[in-house]
């Protein structure tokens, strides 16, 4: 049997709608799911097209279709929805031999704006030119294997063992970016506002969940390259949940490569042998609100 891909959901942002791309080969297993077990958002929406010849489903749907929500930072417009599968018997069946699956879906989209009360000067980029050159900015979160060789093709973990999770960011045409974790937060839902919710980064890049006693979890230093963090996470659980699928969510952002590290830039570790915390690059002090909390 050919190999499933890597990625068997493809997920397309464009400016008004988002396209779904799913292989039917939705775990790996050489086993395709039925395309009418497959929904889009809380609306159930179903797909507008199908591929025999590559197994894959479409789905298209604008914005704000389907029951998506809009959340908003200072810096972005979010849209987040679902895709849902949700497997029935076939025939007198009364049995099924894969288990449903939710797949969280955003799409982020740059808050800007080009009013002003001078005229525009010739020598400033048009707001379109600048929302391109944002758009190509292409971010990913991986788990990948312990000797960071290759992305981790099972996400499933005994306690004991540790999550290797990669950060990257494809720049395009812009000028040398340095990637940082600004926080991740894992939950039992793909919202990540949902409870109960424990932080794994905060406070603007500070890797928190290395400061409790029992965990040896730490940003990995040097980096391989500018446009790459990557870091390592004790496996836990959820206490007194029986669930065994974990989401984490990480908000990633970059600043230009030649910018100094600062308290709002920064990729920060606590150190248990010395008792401090310390960047991957920059000056130690901007590391101190991440054990007094109070960063800016």
């Amino acid at each position: 049997q050919a190999a499933a891909p890597l990625h068997p959901v493809a997920v397309q942002c464009q400016e008004a709608q988002v396209v779904v791309t799913v292989h039917r080969d939705l775990f790996g297993t050489g086993r395709l799911v039925k395309a009418v077990d497959l929904s889009l958002g809380s609306a159930a929406c179903l797909p507008v097209a199908q591929s025999t010849a590559e197994s894959t489903v479409t789905f298209v749907a604008g914005l704000h279709e389907c029951g998506s929500t809009l959340q908003m930072t200072p810096d972005s417009l979010i849209y987040k929805t679902i895709l849902s599968y949700k497997p029935t018997p076939s025939g007198n069946q009364v049995i099924v031999r894969t288990n449903m699956a939710v797949v969280p879906i955003e799409c982020h989209y740059p808050r800007k704006s080009n009013v002003s009360s001078s005229a525009i000067q010739p020598t400033w980029a048009p707001f379109h030119s600048t929302l391109s050159a944002e758009e190509r900015l292409m971010f990913s979160l991986r788990l990948m294997n312990d000797d960071w060789s290759a992305e981790r093709l099972s996400n499933g973990f005994q306690l004991g063992e540790s999550l290797h999770l990669q950060a990257d960011v494809a720049s395009g045409d812009h000028v040398p970016l340095r990637l940082f974790v600004d926080d991740c937060v894992a939950t039992l839902s793909p919202d990540r506002s949902s409870s109960p919710r424990y932080a794994l980064i905060d406070l603007s890049g500070c890797l928190v969940d290395g400061r409790s006693d029992d965990t040896t979890s730490a940003f990995i230093s040097p980096r391989p390259r500018q446009e790459t963090l990557q870091f390592v996470v004790d496996a836990f659980k959820f206490a007194g949940d029986d669930r065994n699928l974990i989401y984490i969510t990480c908000h990633l952002k970059v600043s230009p490569a030649d910018q100094a590290p600062n308290p709002l830039n920064k990729a920060c570790s606590f150190n248990k042998a010395s008792s401090l915390w310390a960047p991957v690059e920059g000056t130690g002090d901007i590391c101190s609100c991440c054990e007094t909390g109070n960063c800016p």
